[in-house]
């Protein structure tokens, strides 16, 4: 079946419709799994895939590829070295992460979500987070808003970091990315950070910013499976999204700063002036 030739907006209908069902697939699987799981290390001991992660990621590329054979697919459970190549040169590429927060759901924790992006040419054109343990559904259309289950969201208004509530991640990578983050956590308390939270999904920290539960977010050290759908959004809900530099965030960044606009540039110095 070739649905590329359609309409724009009957295309993204598509897109998403189909989406919808890959995301309440995998999230069904992750609970049916959930506190059965033995988690396998990935390449460091607290890097984890459990049985949940590979058959949830299976049955979105089956839904994914039943209704569009010829896009391409990137997962989390895949090739990482031609994860930014590709993103950067597919016309049609969904970007995938069966189960982000990982070692959350690894050790029980109901924290964690499918995440599912559609991109065209390594812009996000939809983007859909599940979190089935909440049964929240966040997703959005480029240009089209952001919503959870059907319900517009937006940032908050903050406009500093004096009374603002930031979530945060650590790397993978233990050193110098891992002390940076923690450099940046103590310079803004400093400016009267009202608080910090480190829940361990990115794709929900940046639903939450969408959705104005927090106020900002800022990772150092991501993979485009994390964010591609998240980032799309919050700018959909009217939040600045960039890497860590201030820069239009771009597929394969590693750094994600993420929040209300009033408070973004704050945001990025404390960041950088913590290196």
């Amino acid at each position: 079946m070739n649905n590329t030739n359609q309409t724009s907006e009957d295309f993204l209908h598509l897109v998403e419709t189909t989406a919808r069902q890959a995301a309440k697939t995998a999230g069904a699987i992750a609970l049916k799994y959930l506190n059965e799981s033995s988690p396998q290390e990935k390449g460091a001991s607290n890097n984890m895939v459990t049985r949940a992660d590979i058959e949830a990621q299976q049955a979105i590329a089956d839904c994914i590829r039943g209704t569009f054979p010829e896009h391409s697919f990137l997962g989390e459970e895949g090739d990482k070295d031609a994860a930014v190549e590709a993103a950067l040169k597919a016309e049609h590429l969904w970007v995938v992460d069966p189960i982000d927060g990982t070692n959350n759901y690894a050790q029980g924790i109901p924290f964690f979500c499918v995440s599912i992006a559609y991109l065209s040419h390594g812009v996000p054109r939809f983007g859909l987070v599940y979190d089935p343990s909440r049964e929240e559904l966040f997703c959005a259309r480029k240009g089209g808003g952001a919503y959870l289950n059907d319900k517009a969201i937006r940032v908050s208004q903050a406009s500093g970091i004096d009374g603002a509530i930031v979530a945060t991640g650590f790397a993978y990578e233990r050193g110098e990315y891992v002390r940076r983050t923690l450099r940046t956590i103590q310079a803004l308390f400093d400016h009267k950070l009202r608080g910090i939270r480190r829940f361990g999904a990115c794709a929900i920290d940046l639903c939450w910013t969408a959705a104005g539960r927090l106020d900002g977010y800022f990772e150092l050290k991501l993979e485009p499976w994390d964010y591609a759908a998240g980032m799309l959004i919050v700018a959909e809900a009217g939040g600045r999204v960039s890497d860590a530099e201030g820069e239009s965030l771009a597929i394969g960044a590693p750094a994600v700063v993420a929040s209300a606009p009033g408070m973004h540039d704050a945001l990025l110095k404390i960041i950088d002036e913590a290196q």
